[in-house]
């Protein structure tokens, strides 16, 4: 089955960047859009941005000029970029992929697959 290997998640003071990663199994890597969502404590998990197997990119208004998604296909990894975070940026960060294809909205109940989570903080 797919799998999502997440990473990077670390402190950060605001105004500092961070690169979170998500390896994806390679025979699913061309077939998948896949999506970055966060939840934090007490709040419904939502959707950040997204990236489609051929390119096409999706932010949320909140991180849009700040975070910058990519894909990366000599390493099957996804990228989340984030600059001059902010302590609202605060929450667990999960990969996800959906199999609509052409597809790359931010709906979570649109995505099939999840990674196990990344813990983002930040703080001074």
């Amino acid at each position: 089955q797919l799998q999502l290997v997440e990473s990077g998640g670390d402190l950060v003071q605001p105004g500092g960047s961070l690169r979170l990663s998500c390896v994806v199994s390679r025979f699913y890597w061309n077939d998948y859009t896949v999506g970055w969502f966060r939840q934090a404590p007490g709040k419904e998990r939502e959707g950040v941005s997204s990236i489609s197997s051929d390119g096409r990119t999706n932010y949320a208004d909140s991180v849009k000029g700040r975070f910058t998604i990519s894909r990366d296909s000599a390493d099957y990894t996804v990228y989340l970029q984030m600059n001059s975070v902010e302590p609202e940026d605060t929450a667990v960060y999960y990969c996800a992929a959906s199999q609509i294809r052409g597809w790359n909205g931010l709906n979570r109940r649109l995505y099939d697959y999840w990674g196990q989570g990344t813990q983002v903080t930040v703080s001074s």
